[in-house]
């Protein structure tokens, strides 16, 4: 597996390219947003550890960037811990958001599990649901005959409406499955992303398929 680290501060990217090689990945660095960024389209990773705060592009840009283009699974690393950071960071498309100081045992174990679900992603087979169609490895979306382009965050979002058609999601299991963490009553991130999905899935289209389900969550089914 290989690793890609974008980490302003060289002794914390020293840190973790050791850490990481020794775990038995291999592991590049770049010391700044426009570098990383440049790595990260030129070459393949299977993940991509993201800073915040860095010179010439922050980490929001990047991630910006990132999600137009790529599907690798982002994890970001930073100081900025407030929960108005981490809900930007999730919102943005990243997989998790891991708060510095931290453990190298507990990033192994985030990197483990985002490896293992994207592992997971490529074993699905295509779905299909009205004139819908998800082709899990190659991560393409076409309704009605057109391609949907979708952030990594939208496309893992609308793949668990599909695995669970005519099922009802809370927020909260929305939120443990598609972010894996969990998150206080009061934020709004599952609704946003929802109407974020919406805009491109539903919207443009008569029959409508992502479902709110008051006061519980949401559920996606034809309903014609």
């Amino acid at each position: 597996m290989r690793i890609l680290v974008i980490e302003d501060e060289p002794k914390a990217g020293d840190y973790m390219r050791n850490g990481l090689t020794e775990a038995g990945y291999v592991v590049d660095v770049a010391v700044n947003g426009v570098d990383g960024l440049h790595l990260a389209q030129e070459f393949h990773y299977d993940l991509i550890l993201l800073d915040v705060m860095m010179p010439e592009m922050d980490g929001w840009e990047v991630m910006k960037r990132l999600d137009k283009q790529l599907n690798t699974p982002v994890l970001f690393l930073t100081a900025r811990g407030t929960l108005e950071d981490k809900l930007k960071g999730l919102e943005l498309g990243a997989d998790d958001y891991l708060v510095k100081p931290f453990s190298f045992a507990e990033l192994l174990a985030r990197i483990r599990v985002a490896l293992r679900r994207g592992v997971q992603v490529k074993q699905a087979e295509t779905l299909e649901l009205a004139d819908l169609q998800m082709d899990i490895p190659k991560r393409r979306v076409i309704r009605a005959g057109q391609r949907i382009s979708l952030t990594n965050k939208e496309f893992n979002l609308l793949h668990l409406f599909m695995l669970h058609e005519g099922q009802v999601l809370s927020r909260s299991a929305i939120a443990s499955r598609v972010w894996d963490m969990n998150f206080d009553s009061d934020t709004n991130v599952v609704d946003v992303a929802v109407r974020r999905l919406r805009q491109k899935i539903d919207d443009p289209y008569a029959l409508k398929l992502i479902h709110t389900v008051h006061g519980v969550g949401y559920r996606c089914e034809n309903e014609s």
